[in-house]
């Protein structure tokens, strides 16, 4: 079983959005890490492996800075990483992505399963997934929860607010992981120190051989960004008593009760 688990470097959850004086949106100095939603993928490749054999292969599309987040899956127990990295991928949306990564899937000699975090933290459109399956022309399996692989094909329950469903597809395929599909696991020490030492190789627009994608979707400078403007009023009084009324007096005349 060849598995190919898909990630990508984004800012920390903790992360606040700014507008800079050029209207472009900015995360500031947060630090980058894995996808959260990604993790669950390296999870459900990890499971499929350990359960059939085989091997896991952890790509991502990003920035020379994003070979940590694949030494993160590595951590977790992949047995390979590529990085997709060129300066033309700067201002990548989600259908260049998907045909950057299906370029990379198919250099890398193809798979028997292909499986993505159900989206991303920063742009959190979940399309990348059905639009990688739409370039490779293989069968897509969203929101999948359980995975059992029967002989040529893979059948998934998947997870939806109506309830539960169990389909069924030809492989190879595609799968958008969600969290029902188990905690992702921690690192191990040994399998940090082996990301540490790993040689992550890195492929340019060229090697794949294809150009840089049009961008179909473009983001345009923000102009005049609302502003918060807070204003603090201080209760004082003789005793926590006369504070209290006093407080009180005030909420029911702002009229917030």
């Amino acid at each position: 079983m060849k598995i190919i688990a898909c990630i990508k470097q984004v800012p920390d959850s903790e992360a606040k959005v700014k507008v800079t004086e050029n209207g472009q949106v900015s995360w500031g100095e947060a630090p980058l890490v894995i996808n959260p939603f990604d993790e669950y993928a390296v999870e459900g490749a990890l499971q499929q492996k350990e359960a059939l054999g085989g091997t896991v292969t952890a790509l991502c599309v990003g920035a020379e800075s994003a070979k940590e987040a694949l030494k993160h899956a590595l951590a977790m127990g992949a047995d390979e990483a590529v990085l997709v990295s060129d300066a033309a991928l700067e201002n990548l949306d989600s259908v260049g992505a998907a045909r950057v990564l299906a370029a990379a899937i198919v250099k890398i000699g193809g798979a028997d399963m292909v499986m993505f975090g159900r989206q991303t933290l920063d742009n959190g459109s979940g399309l990348t997934p059905p639009q990688t399956a739409r370039v490779l022309g293989w069968p897509m399996l969203g929101w999948v929860g359980q995975i059992k692989v029967e002989g040529g094909s893979v059948q998934v329950e998947r997870v939806l607010e109506e309830g539960r469903q169990i389909v069924k597809a030809n492989m190879p395929a595609v799968l958008s992981i969600v969290q029902s599909i188990g905690e992702p696991r921690y690192p191990s020490f040994m399998g940090i120190r082996k990301a540490s030492k790993a040689t992550i190789p890195v492929w340019s627009l060229a090697e794949l051989g294809i150009g840089a994608p049009a961008a179909v979707v473009t983001r345009e400078a923000i102009m005049n960004p609302p502003t918060r403007e807070t204003v603090c009023e201080i209760i004082a009084g003789e005793s926590p008593e006369v504070i209290a009324e006093s407080l009180a007096e005030k909420i029911l005349a702002e009229k917030v009760l």
